[in-house]
């Protein structure tokens, strides 16, 4: 029998973008154990949303699953009136939302770069927008901060990524996005922050973790030897979100087993 979980974000709403699956089912999941409720968002998977809000509810927490596309400024706005409504504010956004559309350099097309560039960091800033606007009109309530903002963001804010361009230039610019909101909102007792995660086990990356030889290379570039879990990276989403990390502003969790370190130089060079 294991201790009941420390219920820090009692009395709390979070919004979760891309919370369907993976990372966002997952830091859903986290704020849900600590005591918060949560708006589930979605894009097209509502099976996959519904089930969220299922595992959040058996965390004792009351959710809701709604329908937006991040990248949609009248949807994101709907979304946050209808938080409003129904959980009477907002003190929480993980803005999780992201998508991968690969291509070579040269073969990529517009429609693939508007399309994660949309999603990935207009996205996430329409989604901040909003938040940071209800937080405003609704004055401090249950925290320290007036309200907090976590972004999901990647290794591939630091580490180039060949094939990949469009989503490590959509991470890149979301690290300066981050910290320049935060530098901006910081006198108002607004925290912004993001997470960095390395090589998760999620959907997106399936084929990757999931076959025996594409999971030995993919250990090449993880020092501490293992992939990681959804739950690596939603419970410290959740510890982010509480007045414990109070102090924590414009800055970047980097959670990747190592991956930034440089392996290919353990050795050599």
């Amino acid at each position: 029998m294991t201790d009941a979980p420390e219920r820090f974000l009692s009395g709390q709403v979070a919004v979760v973008t891309g919370g369907s699956s993976g990372l966002g089912q997952a830091a859903a999941v986290a704020i849900a154990r600590r005591g918060a409720s949560v708006v589930v968002n979605y894009a097209g998977d509502p099976s996959g949303a519904h089930e969220t809000v299922r595992q959040c509810e058996a965390e004792g927490a009351r959710a809701v699953a709604f329908q937006a596309d991040v990248a949609d400024e009248e949807a994101v706005a709907a979304m946050f009136t209808f938080t409003v409504e129904d959980f009477g504010g907002v003190d929480i956004l993980v803005s999780n939302a992201g998508i991968q559309i690969d291509a070579t350099f040269t073969e990529m097309t517009r429609a693939q770069w508007d399309r994660v560039m949309a999603v990935n960091l207009t996205g996430q800033f329409l989604c901040m927008q909003q938040a940071v606007r209800q937080f405003r009109r609704q004055g401090m309530r249950a925290s320290r901060a007036l309200g907090k903002i976590i972004a999901t963001s990647s290794v591939h804010d630091v580490i180039p990524w060949a094939f990949h361009v469009n989503y490590a230039t959509s991470k890149g610019g979301l690290s300066m996005l981050v910290k320049s909101a935060a530098q901006e909102l910081a006198p108002e007792k607004i925290r912004v922050n993001a997470i960095s995660p390395g090589a998760i086990a999620t959907k997106i990356n399936e084929p990757v973790w999931s076959d025996p030889v594409q999971a030995r290379e993919l250990m090449k570039l993880i020092p501490y030897g293992r992939i990681g879990d959804p739950m690596d990276i939603g419970e410290p989403i959740a510890w982010m979100a509480s007045d414990y990390a109070d102090y924590m502003n414009g800055a970047t969790l980097v959670i990747d087993g190592g991956m930034e370190l440089y392996p290919e130089f353990r050795g050599n060079g």
